[in-house]
């Protein structure tokens, strides 16, 4: 197993920053789903320094046993409102963390919790490829918080569960870790609670704000099979990786739906052997889905590495 990266000698600006980081001006939405689960809302925009990176969804369940909370942030200050937002809800202490995710603001905040002896569990796929893109998820933070990559603290989950399901039972309530494949990032999980039907999807659903097609991360056609297995759970609440929590007719019509979009219409492009340039400038001015925020920035983005994907295949 690897070890968690250590804080190394910061410069005065970096040692400034992290004293600060708790003082932070963002705060999270808490979303209130059933009595006993709540999205936490984080900046629907890019993260900053304001946000501490916490610009994605995430969520907690309150259960007889304490509260389990999905997901830890991405640093010690977006991790201090998480746990904030959990106590504006209930006194129950947080007795257990799940990381779902790959990306930085899913699981960067682990080490707030650990240190309180909160365990830290995931399945082993997703903590494997949060280890292959540490140093690019280290650098891509640091750049958005304006801090050098090594003021950012690391340590992966502290409980690792082999196979592609595992099913928990926390205080009374059931909880399936579940990977259905590559979404966003390659590992990235869901987590099903089935008595109540209800999803938090991590990065496999974007609500609000146009998702994103990362060149060599994301890969179109596995993320629209994984979210068409993810549909044959026919859930019926959604807690997305970003933006407000929904039914599923939206988390299909803002994630899906676009999804099929790309695939059918740069697929299209290239059986007709429209050049890339052409190709890009041409399904760029489609507005079908500029009601998402972040679209007028990845709309043309997104159609280029749709091309550059499907074009290889």
């Amino acid at each position: 197993m690897m070890k968690p990266w250590k804080f190394v000698t910061l410069s005065c600006a970096s040692w400034c920053w992290f004293c600060t980081s708790l003082a932070y001006a963002f705060e999270p939405s808490v979303q209130k789903i059933t009595d006993t689960v709540y999205a936490i809302v984080g900046e629907i925009d890019q993260r900053s320094a304001e946000n501490q990176g916490l610009n994605n969804t995430t969520g907690f369940i309150i259960t007889k046993a304490g509260v389990v909370l999905v997901g830890s942030g991405a640093t010690a200050g977006s991790a201090k409102m998480l746990e904030t937002a959990v106590k504006q809800v209930t006194a129950q202490p947080i007795i257990q963390v799940l990381n779902i995710g790959v990306q930085d603001h899913h699981w960067m905040g682990n080490h707030y919790f650990l240190a309180q002896n909160i365990p830290v569990s995931a399945l082993a796929k997703t903590i494997e490829n949060q280890k292959q893109q540490t140093n690019a998820n280290r650098l891509r933070l640091s750049n958005a918080l304006g801090i050098q990559p090594d003021a950012l603290k690391v340590e992966y989950a502290s409980e690792t569960f082999a196979g592609e399901e595992k099913t928990l039972e926390i205080g009374g309530v059931e909880l399936s870790l579940r990977y259905l494949g590559d979404a966003h990032f390659p590992g990235d999980a869901v987590l099903w609670l089935p008595k109540e039907k209800i999803v938090l999807t991590g990065d496999l659903v974007f609500n609000d704000r146009m998702l994103g097609i990362l060149p060599e991360i994301s890969k179109l056609k596995d993320w629209q099979l994984s979210f068409k297995k993810l549909a044959e759970l026919t859930p019926e609440q959604v807690i997305p990786g970003h933006g407000y929590p929904s039914n599923w007719a939206t988390a299909q019509k803002n994630t899906g739906d676009y999804l099929d979009w790309l695939v059918q219409n740069v697929g299209k492009s290239l059986e007709d052997m429209e050049d890339l340039g052409d190709a890009v400038k041409r399904l760029s001015a489609d507005q079908t889905f500029s009601f998402l925020q972040l679209a007028e920035d990845l709309h043309g983005k997104n159609i280029h590495q749709a091309y550059l994907q499907l074009e290889s295949q």
